[in-house]
């Protein structure tokens, strides 16, 4: 098996489902094409340690969620042990982007930098849901709109985003 850094998350399971041993998933995806060709994917914990390999019997949807089936679990108690555990695929098989695109995973560890001042204001460390655009946190609590208004220049090779802070954001966040 090899590095978990070597892998992407593609879903994160849930809850057991029925007494088959399926499992419902939030995708962490594109909708359901992407997921009708996977074959075969390794589960990771939370914490990033491996569960192993595992063949995937089918993925269906239901509510806007994927239903796991994979070979070998055929019970809700072999499901219960994998309830938590992301679904991930080597890194050689994520989805190509198109030109202003970025996986939210890529902007995690980039250096923020204004780009008035040429300071660093810190590094990203997760994304928001924040309604349209959603959010970049970066250390010390500053939440930036992921929007091409204010993220100006991203270079992921570099792990690089400059900004064109808003006048009057940075106040808004140390409330």
């Amino acid at each position: 098996m090899s590095d978990s850094s070597e892998w992407v998350a593609v879903a994160l399971l849930g809850r057991t489902r029925g007494i088959r041993g399926e499992l419902s998933a939030l995708v962490l995806s594109d909708g359901p094409a992407r997921y009708e060709t996977l074959k075969r994917v390794e589960l990771f914990t939370r914490d990033g340690d491996p569960l192993g390999g595992f063949q995937v019997e089918s993925v269906r949807f239901h509510d806007a969620k994927a239903i796991f089936k994979f070979e070998g679990v055929d019970s809700i108690n072999d499901a219960e042990e994998l309830q938590g555990a992301e679904v991930r695929v080597p890194l050689s098989e994520r989805k190509r982007l198109e030109p202003g695109e970025y996986f939210q995973s890529d902007l995690v560890g980039c250096e923020v930098v204004d780009r008035a001042t040429g300071k660093p204001l810190g590094r990203v460390t997760s994304w928001m849901d924040g309604g349209g655009a959603g959010l970049l946190e970066v250390e010390g609590g500053l939440l930036l709109p992921f929007a091409k208004s204010i993220c100006v220049s991203i270079d992921v090779n570099a792990r690089r985003i400059d900004v064109d802070l808003p006048e009057g954001l940075r106040e808004l966040n140390l409330r």
